[in-house]
């Protein structure tokens, strides 16, 4: 049984001093946004009244941020615009666009090696994802929670690790036999394209130290939970239940210590959610033309996303570990590219944040049609994990209205 972070896991010579339990990043990523009306409250500040959506959270209003007026700048297109949810890369229709790596992806790059799996890139139906690696490439998704248990808990048989092994050895002569390529060819290029190379070999380096980090994964057993594996829901359209499942596995993930990063994408595709009083697809309902009928059977599926994002940070504040609660030192965003669906808009997205030991409580509502940088945001993230870095994408400073506890 997986136990939680303790006390007895600081090494004795730390013992005098003040453990904290390792930083982790969730990112809920909606490729059809939230009603903004029902999601957002109408006042600013500490003491709101909660909005419709967030009456589905009212016991985690202190635990969270709700940030209104927000959008990644440069960013439109729409639905095209979906790859720019984590990376805030800025994208046209009208220019060629080249995306860049996405923060739980920056994250794991610089953290993921403490744990059997640097990030956990899932998808509730299909295989798309919002992460993108260095070079700007998606990442696929998984979207069986049987297989993610898989993969976590139950152990490899021999044979298995054997063909994990080589695997590994296969990659490492790839890139031996890359490396070697390069080297005979450096001394003809100019001093550009050597600077070029020269970035490769520390991409090569570092692939090459990531797969010497699996292969000592390999032979570690895994851990046990006292959890039995889920069984996967056939139905694609069940998106709420299956949303479940993928937050019930992430759950056991980091509690765990399997992986610390986990990105959860919902596609825009599907037919009529099983719910109650919903009998149109869930993409057509997002293009209400605030037709009340429509407006209706999206809110029943938007409240029910709503309430299984609420059910999950709950069970991470219900998870103690040596400082407080698992939700303390786990950031759990959710949000979108489109901040309307119905109109394809992608400015003032929808944004909650909680947890990661942030002083919450509040709704930060920023100019709707002047909006504010969200990569602000990101950085603010990446300063909390203790990662130095000056800027991400197109951010220009913390977001100040933000503040660590």
């Amino acid at each position: 049984m997986a136990l939680p972070w303790l006390d007895a896991m600081t090494p004795a010579f730390a013992a005098s001093m003040a453990h904290q339990p390792p930083r982790r990043f969730v990112a809920i990523t909606l490729a059809l946004g939230l009603h903004g009306p029902n999601l957002n409250p109408t006042e600013t500040g500490k003491n709101y009244a909660p909005s419709l959506y967030l009456n589905e959270v009212e016991d985690l209003l202190d635990d969270m941020t709700v940030v209104s007026g927000a959008s990644h700048p440069g960013v439109s297109g729409g639905h095209a615009a979906e790859g720019s949810i984590l990376t805030a890369a800025p994208y046209s229709r009208n220019a060629a666009f080249k995306n860049s790596i996405s923060i739980d992806q920056y994250m794991a790059k610089h953290q993921g090696h403490h744990t059997r799996f640097p990030s956990l890139v899932l998808n509730i139906n299909g295989t798309n994802s919002a992460s993108y690696t260095d070079s700007g490439s998606m990442i696929p998704a998984e979207e069986s929670p049987s297989k993610v248990f898989s993969r976590l808990f139950i152990p490899d048989t021999p044979a298995e690790k054997a063909r994990q092994i080589e695997r590994l050895r296969q990659g490492r002569s790839v890139m031996d036999v890359v490396s070697s390529d390069a080297k005979r060819v450096l001394r003809t290029l100019g001093s550009g394209d050597r600077d070029k190379v020269d970035q490769y070999f520390t991409s090569v380096r570092d692939f090459e130290k990531r797969l010497s980090a699996a292969q000592e994964w390999t032979d570690r057993p895994k851990p046990k939970v006292n959890a039995s594996a889920p069984i996967d829901i056939t139905n694609s359209d069940a998106i709420t239940d299956r949303k479940k499942l993928l937050l019930d596995v992430t759950f056991l993930a980091l509690q765990s210590d399997s992986t610390r990063f986990v990105t959860i994408h919902l596609n825009a595709e599907g037919g009529a959610v099983p719910l109650k009083g919903v009998d149109q697809a869930y993409h057509n309902l997002s293009h209400h033309g605030l037709d009340e009928m429509k407006l209706d059977q999206l809110t029943r599926v938007e409240t029910e996303l709503m309430r299984k994002y609420g059910n999950f940070l709950r069970d991470l504040k219900g998870a103690e570990e040596s400082t407080g609660s698992m939700l303390d030192s786990t950031s759990v965003l959710m949000t979108s590219n489109l901040g309307n669906a119905s109109s394809h808009d992608n400015r003032n997205m929808p944004v909650l944040l909680a947890g990661g030991g942030f002083r919450h409580g509040q709704h930060l509502a920023y100019d709707r049609k002047e909006n504010y940088p969200l990569p602000n945001l990101y950085l603010s993230l990446l300063h909390r994990h203790g990662i130095d870095t000056d800027r991400f994408a197109t951010s220009t400073g913390e977001m100040s209205d933000l503040s660590m506890v």
